[in-house]
């Protein structure tokens, strides 16, 4: 175990003094390589910043609307059957729009319930076994002008609603 803790406490350093070495024998201007890979996330993240925007406040209306509450009591009697508790059904909802935003629900319901509660622990399973789909979509695909996404949406869906079922599947199991 304290062989783990060396190789944990040594191994950020020693890659972080790798990465120049290397390019320093190589014969690579590292600095200047570091600069222009700066420049090019700077002119990235400028590109993404509408798309970002555009997300953000779709999903600001679509909670200050009452949809996410009407949506969540409709699915409520389903999640009852299947044993996911009411309260985490606008995580599962809000995860595959964004990430902040499911953070901010999970935040919630494990100061609400607590961390050892089965909802606390059902929104931290679903948190890690799902991916914000829509995000992705619409920011990345979006910077770089693809309009037709073909299956990435129906995979994407369909990947977080197995991650969703083996979350709450575990987490039942489990806890």
């Amino acid at each position: 175990m304290k062989f783990i803790q060396l190789i944990s406490d040594f191994a950020i350093p020693l890659i972080l003094l790798f990465i120049p070495a290397y390019g320093y024998f190589k014969k690579v201007k590292v600095y200047e390589s570091f600069t222009d890979g700066a420049k090019e996330g700077f002119h990235t993240a400028i590109r993404i910043i509408p798309y970002l925007v555009a997300m953000l406040v779709g999903i600001g209306i679509f909670r200050a609307s009452g949809a996410m509450d009407i949506l969540t009591s409709l699915l409520s009697p389903v999640t009852n059957i299947i044993g996911m508790p009411s309260e985490t059904v606008p995580m599962a909802l809000m995860r595959p729009l964004s990430g902040g935003g499911a953070t901010g629900i999970m935040t919630d319901l494990i100061t609400t319930y607590g961390p050892d509660s089965l909802i606390g622990r059902m929104a931290s399973v679903m948190m890690g076994s799902t991916e914000t789909t829509f995000y992705i979509l619409a920011v990345y695909f979006g910077s770089i002008s693809i309009k037709k996404t073909r299956h990435a949406l129906p995979a994407g869906l369909i990947a977080d609603f197995v991650g969703l079922a083996i979350a709450v599947t575990v987490t039942v199991l489990m806890f």
